[in-house]
């Protein structure tokens, strides 16, 4: 049996994008496999990997969350465990999200407890999003949980702390692709064209003023253009247009109201700029909103632990678990794990101390909610 933080640095140097998880998935059942007892059952869909532990009396099914995915960044950290996968890295901490999980699972396997307990290995959390169609499959009916917990590593809090709140933690997010399409031609002759660098500009300057002018000024909404690409040399005026973006509310009803008035923009600028514009949202993740009940209680054992508690702001960051949620009673949190680098960045060098700690917390934790009775249909 390997130590944790042994099985978080093999993870860490084989990170895969979204769906393409073929070597993180074959290590996970590899060392499932080496602790596997007459009580585990063990089923993959596509990349990710569902696994049950029978309990000794089980009343319910408490479910545990853990993403797979890396990114498509170059590692920076000159780690001696470092990614051999040029050009990808968990820098988004999901090495560590495997390897509570791995140590967590291994911990209710030495001892069990009443309830069933299910893990769920998810891929594709970066993108395309694997939440909702795990939770479409087949697999997912026979697996589903009674209520369903996570974690999330967070660079900025101290070793042993956990933030969290109740309510909405993160936000509904969309990404947001936009291709313009004119005519291009000559620098010298503008007349004879229709200048898609100009008219992207414009609509990226139109954007603000969905924010600060049709959203209540109480709600939060974040729409952020990070890509323009357009043209193709400075005495050409440019046919074609790209922008790539992202949006972010805390309501789902300012995500539509601000995607209603990005289609009429849209349709401005066509009629404008005698252009023509497609339109991708891409991927799209629910709000992350804990469950009030689970996540107080949560809350309140913690304070009886050594972890120190924080009632965290909401962020404005997305996960695609909030497909769960709107399913599954249940929370995330953030885990402190005390980096100088911040998630998806290339040296992001997370507290390994962070690993045993939080096993031995959320095994003490799920002990106490497997004796609890719970009214799971209660938000």
């Amino acid at each position: 049996m390997k130590p944790y933080i042994e099985i978080r640095r093999d993870l860490h140097q084989i990170p895969e994008l979204g769906f393409e998880e073929y070597k993180t998935q074959a290590y996970i059942v590899e060392y499932l496999q080496s602790i596997q007892t007459n009580f585990m059952e063990i089923v993959t869909w596509k990349t990710g990997i569902y696994v049950r532990i029978k309990g000794t009396n089980p009343t319910k099914t408490i479910g545990y969350r853990a993403d797979i995915d890396g990114l498509p960044i170059e590692e920076e950290t000159d780690l001696e465990f470092a990614s051999v996968h040029k050009g990808q890295m968990h820098a988004c901490g999901h090495d560590f999200h495997m390897a509570i999980a791995l140590g967590l699972l291994t911990e209710l396997v030495k001892k069990r407890v009443s309830d069933d307990v299910v893990f769920i290995f998810q891929p594709a959390e970066e993108g395309p999003g694997g939440a909702l169609p795990m939770l479409m499959s087949e697999e997912f009916k026979h697996f589903k949980p009674d209520m369903i917990m996570a974690l999330h590593i967070a660079p900025e809090y101290p070793v042993g702390t956990i933030a969290t709140k109740c309510g909405i933690l993160f936000a509904n997010t969309s990404e947001l692709f936009i291709d313009f399409k004119g005519k291009g031609g000559h620098a010298a002759y503008p007349q004879h064209t229709n200048d898609m660098v100009v008219a992207s500009s414009h609509f990226v300057t139109q954007l603000q003023s969905i924010v600060a002018r049709n959203i209540d000024p109480l709600d939060s909404a974040v729409i952020t253009v990070g890509k323009i690409t357009g043209g193709t040399v400075q005495n050409v005026i440019a046919e074609k247009a790209r922008l790539e973006g992202t949006i972010r509310t805390l309501s789902t009803e300012s995500m539509e109201k601000v995607k209603g008035r990005i289609e009429d923009l849209i349709k401005g600028i066509e009629i404008g700029f005698q252009c023509e514009a497609s339109l991708d949202y891409g991927t799209k993740y629910y709000q992350v909103e804990n469950h009030q009940e689970l996540t107080k209680e949560f809350m309140e054992f913690t304070k009886t632990t050594d972890m120190n508690l924080v009632e965290c702001d909401v962020a404005m960051t997305g996960e695609d678990y909030g497909y769960m949620l709107r399913e599954i009673p249940g929370f995330m949190f953030w885990l402190g794990v005390n980096s100088p680098y911040g998630l998806h960045h290339s040296k992001l060098q997370p507290d390994e101390e962070a690993i045993n700690e939080t096993v031995t917390f959320l095994n003490d934790y799920i002990r106490f909610i497997a004796e609890k009775r719970i009214n799971f249909n209660r938000r």
